[in-house]
């Protein structure tokens, strides 16, 4: 054969693998609303930037009638490309061959980037639609699910580590994206669990749909699993752009920095009339997060799960930061399990990845109940304070209202090492409310007054006045300042550019042990 007729017998094999399962079960896997495999690919990445790596890998099994199969590319289409011009790593798993199930050789295509993502320092992003293990190839494909979990383990807090569920992920295939830092679902498409709705009928006789038991809004409210709930397969890839844009390649980065317009020294007056000087009125805190980061900058995390705390990016002054905030309008922004676990599991992504984190506390306290301690709050609060023991990257707290009790610590005290620690003239910071304390400290003088409640109000606002006000803390040096809330964004941004070489070593040892 000529040069040419070789060259021509290379482009045929490439077109075949390229079609997949054919054109009828692309047809099929478009009727559904779901893109093939190397549409998603094209739609993530820079126009014309994917290179496409292991094209060629054939599996070996010849059990079941696997010898008898035509399984092009293996179902899984891997590869490297750039996102706004920087190196990422992909796999896409192909629904038309074989329902994307994964076998050996599948598996070692995943390998093979996540390797080299690992080499080379950048991230790694997973497009999951797959009907779990190949039956066919048996052990070889369970063996083939543990070596991608151990790369997941090994790359995480190296590079970043993204998933996309765009179909079915049961089984042991749920395990890979659970270890990665973000999953993104698509609603009434996306599905994950380790056992079907068909299993739990036969073992249990629960009858659950797919979608309560494992849907985009049950993993993103319920569960907490999944962090983005996106209409469709496009808004969650355009995403995973836009989170990209947030963080670094890899540990040893600095996130990108942005040109911004807005103004670092602007005043941000408008919180006056946002937040008052009323414990009792609750407000949005993310409407205090808009007003002092960089215009339009906020991307929440998990905004479903556990609405008592808001966690997510911005950035100030065009650098990326982490935010983690109490919300007063859910639970008075008490912490519970959930929002200890979400709150916890993003400062440690941040301190992964070199993001400084800005921490807003106005919180009452852990939520009390019999639920919350026999589910463990001690433990999953617990989880707080390691994290910001942990994190060694600049940690500025302001506090804007409320912080009482192991709450106040939790949220980014000084005592867990926090860097700056500003408060509003407004902020109560004590063991516990006023109204709770001068219950206690003064039960006996209310009891024995003739008018109890006139003697009770009288020393709540006693309390009030001599302890829950910022000026004691300050004055033991648990606060750096007290500010204006007009002046919260220059200040915060002042703080972070004089933190900017922070370096902060961990102790010698192998690792902590995190009360998971």
């Amino acid at each position: 054969m000529s040069v040419n007729e070789k060259e021509k017998e290379l482009r045929q094999k490439k077109e075949k693998i390229k079609l997949g399962g054919g054109e009828k079960r692309i047809e099929k896997q478009h009727k559904k609303g779901k893109k093939t495999a190397r549409e998603r690919i094209e739609y993530l990445l820079d126009d014309g930037s994917f290179n496409e790596l292991d094209m060629f890998i054939e599996n070996r099994s010849t059990s079941l009638g696997m010898d008898e199969k035509d399984v092009p590319g293996e179902g899984v289409v891997v590869g490297y490309g750039t996102i706004d011009e920087r190196l990422v790593y992909v796999f896409a798993q192909d629904f038309t061959v074989m329902g994307g199930s994964l076998g050996e050789a599948h598996s070692k295509k995943i390998q093979t980037v996540m390797d080299l993502a690992m080499k080379n320092g950048a991230p790694v992003i997973g497009l999951n639609d797959s009907g779990g293990a190949r039956i066919n190839e048996g052990v070889d494909a369970l063996d083939g699910y543990g070596e991608v979990f151990y790369r997941n383990t090994q790359a995480s807090g190296r590079i970043p580590q993204i998933s996309a569920i765009l179909g079915p992920c049961a089984g042991g295939a749920v395990y890979s994206p659970a270890i990665t830092d973000f999953i993104f679902m698509v609603d009434q498409t996306s599905h994950m669990f380790i056992t079907g709705p068909g299993v739990i009928k036969s073992v249990t006789g629960e009858e659950v749909s797919a979608e309560d038991l494992g849907g985009a809004m049950t993993h993103n409210q319920t569960s907490g699993v999944a962090h983005f709930i996106e209409n469709s397969e496009e808004e969650v890839l355009s995403k995973i752009r836009k989170l990209l844009s947030y963080i670094p390649d890899n540990y040893k980065e600095e996130p990108p920095v942005f040109e911004t317009d807005d103004d670092p020294g602007r005043s941000v007056e408008e919180l006056k009339e946002l937040v008052k000087d009323n414990n009792k009125k609750s407000y949005d805190v993310r409407n205090v997060i808009d007003i002092i980061v960089d215009k339009s900058s906020f991307f929440e995390v998990q905004p479903y799960y556990a609405p008592n705390a808001v966690i997510g990016f911005a950035r100030l002054n065009g650098r990326s930061v982490g935010i983690a905030a109490n919300q007063p309008q859910h639970l008075a922004g008490c912490l519970d399990i959930d929002a200890s676990d979400k709150i916890s599991r993003f400062i440690r992504f941040c301190d992964s990845f070199n993001i400084p984190i800005i921490s807003l506390v106005d919180v009452p306290g852990y939520l009390p109940g019999t639920e919350q301690e026999y589910g463990g709050i001690i433990r999953h609060g617990a989880k707080i304070l390691y994290a910001y023991s942990e994190a060694t990257v600049p940690k500025i707290t302001l506090i804007m209202r409320k912080a009482y009790g192991g709450a106040y610590i939790a949220m980014g005290s000084r005592s867990v090492r926090a860097d700056l620690i500003y408060a509003w003239p407004i902020a109560e910071i004590a063991v516990m409310g006023p109204e709770g304390a001068a219950n206690i400290i003064y039960r006996k003088e209310i009891a024995a007054a003739d008018d109890p409640e006139k003697v009770r109000q009288d020393k709540i606002n006693e309390y009030r006045s001599n302890f829950a006000n910022p000026y004691v803390a300050a004055g033991r040096g648990m606060i750096n300042d007290v500010i204006e809330m007009k002046e919260t964004r220059a200040k915060i941004i002042n703080g972070l550019e004089m933190l900017i070489n922070k370096r902060e070593d961990y102790p010698d040892k192998r690792h902590g042990n995190i009360p998971l």
